[in-house]
């Protein structure tokens, strides 16, 4: 491996509820960070690809967590610090009827204030990937106009992307959404997605037998590759033209906020270290699996917590709720 991976969006301070309920009715919350592309950035780093993290936070006590948190992992971090804006705060409940339900309170918030030349001169330039996501193209114009100025660099230096759509309906307009995601898959190498947000950028009806038609034609619109995310029924790759499938991994799930970013991280750091994609698949199974079974994401996970297929519980109707503010 030569080069390290840049990430580029918004982390945020998390609290998390300690025990099953609403806000309202807990005595505790755990102090933590949370964001898709520093998520990415700390799993890629655990796989042994040095990754830098680019984002910008409030001159704040929850932007100095963030700084600490994404650093103590290992990350290299570039934070512009905004004293004209505070970091944002997202909040985790694990609801009596099983939901995991996580507010964002982001709309304002420093990193959404992020601006193309927050991103370091040469940075992009000399790095071996760029992974971006459509929660940084959806929280402002200005961080939309960073997305287009790191694919404009990234594309004028030969330096490949990878984009996970990373859908947040409550940040952006489906129509807008899909304008501004093919924007992006166009220009990337490799493009993740749940298959509901692959039928979004694609503009296709649901069907729930598609889901090889999905990779295939996303990977079309992208540059050769697309990987679709199915949650407790597996994944499915399409790499320049043949197809992949994956079974999950089963696992004791205890939360599954930040599995598709553990996922992601998994894929890349097996794909970067020069893996086939059949074990890259396998490697980014596993690591979205492991993630579920940790109160964090981001925690280092056992790797004990994966069950064989017998004894895996029924996963199925894990609900995870997001409220974007």
């Amino acid at each position: 491996m030569t080069g390290r991976v840049v990430t580029v969006g918004e982390t945020m301070l998390l609290l998390s509820g300690q025990a099953v309920g609403a806000v309202p009715d807990l005595d505790a919350m755990r102090i933590d960070t949370g964001g898709a592309e520093s998520n990415v950035a700390i799993g890629l780093v655990r796989a042994g690809v040095p990754t830098t993290w680019v984002g910008r936070v409030g001159t704040d006590p929850a932007g100095d967590r963030v700084v600490a948190d994404v650093r103590g992992a290992g990350v290299d971090v570039v934070a512009v610090p905004d004293p004209e804006h505070s970091t944002g705060l997202m909040m985790k409940e694990r609801l009596t009827d099983g939901r995991t339900r996580v507010t964002y309170h982001r709309r304002g918030s420093a990193g959404s204030a992020l601006v193309p030349t927050d991103v370091p001169a040469s940075i992009v330039e000399q790095a071996a990937l760029v992974h971006l996501t459509g929660i940084t193209v959806a929280l402002s114009d200005t961080a939309r106009a960073t997305v287009d100025a790191v694919l404009d660099r990234a594309a004028a230096a030969g330096v490949p992307v990878s984009f996970d759509v990373n859908h947040r309906s409550k940040l952006i307009d489906e129509e807008r959404a899909r304008a501004s995601y093919r924007h992006v898959v166009a220009r990337s190498a490799v493009v993740f997605a749940g298959d509901d947000e692959a039928r979004l950028v694609l503009g296709r009806d649901e069907r729930p037998d598609d889901e090889e038609a999905l990779a295939h034609d996303l990977a079309a619109l992208a540059d050769g590759t697309a990987v679709v995310k199915l949650g407790s029924r597996g994944a499915v790759a399409s790499v320049n033209g043949v197809l992949h499938r994956r079974a999950a991994t089963p696992v004791r799930v205890v939360d599954p906020v930040g599995a598709g970013d553990a996922f992601v991280a998994g894929w890349l750091a097996a794909v970067l270290t020069g893996t086939d994609a059949t074990t890259a698949l396998d490697r980014a199974a596993d690591a979205g699996a492991l993630a579920c079974s940790v109160a964090s994401d981001w925690g280092r996970p056992d790797p004990d917590a994966l069950v064989t297929v017998e004894d895996a519980p029924d996963t199925d109707h894990t609900v995870h709720d997001r409220v974007d503010r």
